[in-house]
């Protein structure tokens, strides 16, 4: 694996808005920036094809416009230009596998921050080895820092998505906000009392969990200030009304998801679908 971000570029507004995340993450990371863009219909570059240079013109103008930019605001900053002659969604899991991080940028389909990913998008995140970062066109800094949020479901290894908070709340130096929602179960009986036991108890078995699986991150990374938080709601609902306000939303993705199952699940779907922030999804075990 390299110390890279590579953003994913293909000339629109969106992929522009992620190559600037992409900067302004990799330089408080200390990690250089690749940008890759994938087109099946590259030709080879050689001292005497100028067809080649016209068919290329467009991809390399791509590439060329985001450095410079990028290397204006970022004088410090390696930066790699990464031309690949293959399809886009080969050529995004093969640089995700080399990089620290993958960002790519995807289109809002209204004024409620929906996302609407294409089929490379999904097909991206579903399988990515490393973290995909989703960062829409029209989303600006504020001017002050806030907090970035984790959604932790506590079953199974967390580790990746753990460890991505931790460093990510650590170079930004804002407070990491970990978020788990869950039902209470439906009572046996009837009864106001009954049904607030019930949500008592579940609140207090979670929060357990979560103090558990937290404790040795809390030790690892004391400067990080962590707020933990417990919903009594679906766990779609709980992360994206907690990330209303955070600079990024993280969610774990199964490497492993099940045969029969979705590649991914309602909550990285609520994530990527509804969040009004940058959307990172971890791939863990």
């Amino acid at each position: 694996m390299e110390q890279v971000v590579t953003v994913g570029l293909d000339g629109s507004a969106e992929s522009l808005a992620a190559a600037r995340w992409a900067a302004d993450e990799a330089e408080r990371r200390q990690l250089a920036l690749r940008l890759t863009h994938a087109w099946i219909l590259l030709c080879p570059a050689t001292p005497d094809s100028p067809a080649a240079d016209e068919q290329n013109y467009w991809a390399k103008r791509i590439v060329h416009d985001a450095h410079t930019e990028l290397a204006r605001d970022h004088p410090e900053l390696t930066i790699i230009e990464d031309l690949v002659a293959d399809e886009a969604e080969k050529a995004l899991l093969d640089a995700a596998a080399r990089s620290r991080m993958l960002v790519l940028g995807s289109r809002g389909l209204d004024r409620v921050a929906s996302f609407f990913l294409g089929d490379i998008g999904l097909y991206t995140i579903a399988r990515a080895e490393r973290p995909v970062v989703l960062m829409r066109a029209g989303r600006k800094a504020d001017g002050h820092r806030r907090h970035v949020v984790v959604g932790l479901s506590l079953h199974g290894p967390q580790d990746n998505l753990l460890e991505f908070a931790y460093v990510t709340a650590f170079t930004r130096d804002v407070p990491l906000h970990a978020v788990h929602g869950r039902r209470p179960e439906r009572a046996r009986g009837s009864g106001t009392d009954t049904d607030s036991d019930v949500a008592r108890e579940t609140a207090e078995q979670a929060r357990r969990e979560m103090d558990e699986v937290l404790r040795p991150w809390r030790e690892k990374f004391p400067r990080v200030k962590v707020v933990d938080e417990v919903r009594l709601e679906s766990p779609a609902q709980a992360i994206v009304e907690a990330a209303a306000d955070s600079d990024l939303l993280m969610v774990g993705r199964r490497k492993r998801p099940p045969a029969l199952g979705p590649r991914l699940g309602p909550v990285v779907q609520a994530a990527v679908h509804h969040a009004d922030c940058p959307v990172a999804v971890v791939p863990h075990e």
